[in-house]
């Protein structure tokens, strides 16, 4: 996706989420629940929604595609034209569903008809019937729309407008698709948000007005016939946030209108500092699952649990947008393993977000191979994996044994690889009472020469994935001075086959400096980027807008265990170290 405004939105949700867990002083709203209208006792029997969005698990995203704005069209955002072989990719890839966003915005005629470009949604729909001939659900949805024109629907200062616009491009995909198959479903509006032409309004308004777009909504589908009289039809929370005042809203909303062909969507991308590697969160640790597990708890609370099914529209991590390098991998691998554990538990339908970074559209390989296998495992499985998959040792530590504490999730070991040899148990490692321990006699072998990744240890399980542990022979990374600017300043480093955790920027009085300086450490990409080929750690242009003059102090937080401090000083655009 092209996620500027998409982004804000999630960040702003996240901020607030996260400020709130920082200053603990607002309890979360444990009883907000009783406030809903008839809330029912948890359903036994599965609904026709529960039944449809179980059977959506798992999905994928078709993002930055349809969804895009420009005058390219489908390629405006970079991506190639969307083909046959890419959709049967989809289905071969094991999954089930197919969300196809769509925007209208700059592909409609003038008011009042605001007539959608019929090239543009005569090659949208050869592309829904595409997936449909592969047996895939099909969700349909407005797209970018919601931060252009449909953010000022029902506006004070908007006369109707935007609502006039919103009714007549759903009037005309519901006649368009009417006659499609069941397992076509539409969404109302993605993340939708509201305001006014003259400034915000408060959330209250905001979901009153979702009320009545979702109403609008279902009115247009369910008078429009054919099909679209029982078609499923997919409702979002406000911002499609997961806090217990926007699914009471959204509830409220379903449940009044006693129709059982009715889903509820949210997004979710994870624990923000986790999410974007930000304020020292660099681990799936503890808070991280706890945001996740509280979050689908909240829904499956409001919805699941009362015979509403439930999709998440969206899941992944915001750091995809940036960069692929700026959460380590393993804990990312982690996230999506535990991610749709959790997600399944609570009979959750997961569809992944993709703006073409993870499958790639020209090749139809997946650009990180393990991740999709981690993806595939936990479609059925749990997988298991150590606590960290990174090992780092010096020269001085070589005949150390090493232990591993492993989270098996109902697995068992089954045997240690490196490469095609196995390693030899009672020789090369011991095992017990799930940990690891790697004989120092064999580590041993591998630290000389050259530093960096030595070797790749395949643990495989009983069921799930292989989990690789890198064995690294390093030595501490050395920092050297630099002279630069502010458009973009480059610490050389020597990284002796270390990699770097997280960066903190601090002024002489200990405030943090640069962006989001409500925290000493830095947003990886953001702020600051590593590059292991040219030996550098970059301080971004968007870092030093944030700065003050004079002396800032960084600390360089590496994966190996040290920390290592450099100071540079900020004159303007001129920068150097000290």
């Amino acid at each position: 996706m092209k996620k500027t405004k998409k982004l804000l939105m999630l960040l702003t949700a996240c901020v607030l989420t996260f400020s709130t867990c920082l200053a603990k002083t607002e309890p979360t709203k444990a009883n907000a629940a009783t406030k809903v209208k008839n809330i029912k006792a948890a359903v036994t029997t599965k609904t026709n929604s529960q039944t449809y969005a179980e059977s959506m698990q798992p999905g994928w995203n078709l993002g930055n595609s349809f969804d895009s704005v420009g005058s390219t069209g489908e390629t405006s955002w970079g991506n190639p034209v969307v083909t046959q072989q890419l959709i049967q990719t989809i289905k071969s890839q094991g999954f089930k569903s197919i969300r196809i966003p769509f925007t209208a915005y700059g592909r409609v005629g003038a008011a009042p008809n605001y007539t959608i470009d019929s090239t543009y949604l005569t090659r949208y729909a050869q592309v829904v019937q595409w997936a449909l001939d592969q047996g895939l659900y099909v969700m349909i949805n407005i797209h970018h729309d919601s931060w252009e024109w449909a953010e000022y629907i029902n506006a004070d200062d908007d006369n109707g407008v935007s609502m006039t616009e919103y009714k007549a491009i759903w009037t005309q995909l519901a006649n368009y698709f009417k006659s499609y198959s069941s397992k076509v479903c539409f969404e109302s509006l993605n993340e939708p948000y509201f305001k006014n032409h003259s400034g915000d309004v408060s959330t209250d308004i905001q979901m009153q007005r979702l009320s009545a777009v979702n109403t609008q909504f279902r009115t247009i589908v369910r008078n429009s016939g054919g099909n679209n009289t029982s078609r499923m039809l997919v409702l979002p929370t406000l911002n499609t946030n997961n806090s217990d005042d926007r699914c009471t809203s959204l509830y409220n909303t379903i449940s009044g209108f006693n129709d059982p062909y009715i889903m509820a969507t949210f997004h979710y991308y994870g624990y923000w500092p986790f999410s974007v590697n930000i304020a020292g969160t660099t681990t799936f640790d503890s808070t991280t699952i706890s945001d996740l597990t509280s979050s689908f708890d909240r829904v499956y609370n409001h919805f699941t649990a009362n015979g509403i099914g439930v999709v998440t529209g969206e899941y992944g991590l915001l750091a995809f947008d940036s960069s692929s390098s700026a959460i380590e991998h393993g804990e990312l691998l982690k996230y999506f393993d535990y991610i749709n554990y959790y997600a399944k538990s609570k009979g959750i339908a997961l569809m992944l977000w993709d703006n073409g970074n993870l499958l790639n559209r020209t090749s139809y390989t997946w650009n990180d191979q393990a991740l999709y296998n981690t993806l595939k495992a936990s479609w059925t499985s749990r997988n298991s994996y150590s606590t960290s998959d990174m090992l780092f040792v010096k020269y001085a530590d070589r005949t150390k044994d090493i232990s591993m504490n492993l989270t098996l999730n109902g697995n068992t070991l089954s045997s240690i690889y490196n490469g095609s040899t196995k390693l030899v148990l009672g020789t090369d490692y011991t095992y017990s009472n799930g940990i690891v321990t790697l004989k120092g006699s064999y580590v041993n072998k591998f630290i000389s020469g050259s530093y960096g990744t030595k070797a790749t240890l395949t643990m495989k399980f009983s069921a799930g994935v292989d989990w690789n542990v890198f064995l690294n022979y390093y030595t501490t990374p050395v920092l050297s001075s630099a002279t630069g600017t502010t458009s973009g300043f480059n610490i050389p480093v020597a990284f002796n086959g270390s990699k770097l955790s997280t960066l903190e920027a601090v002024y002489s009085d200990g405030s943090g400096a640069g962006p989001q300086n409500w925290t000493t450490y830095k947003q990886y990409s953001d702020a600051y980027t590593a590059n292991y080929s040219t030996n550098v750690v970059t301080l971004t242009s968007n870092f030093f807008s944030a700065c003050n003059d004079g002396v800032i102090t960084l600390k360089l937080h590496f994966q190996s265990g040290e920390i290592i401090q450099y100071n540079i000083t900020k004159s303007g655009t001129s920068v150097k170290s000290n």
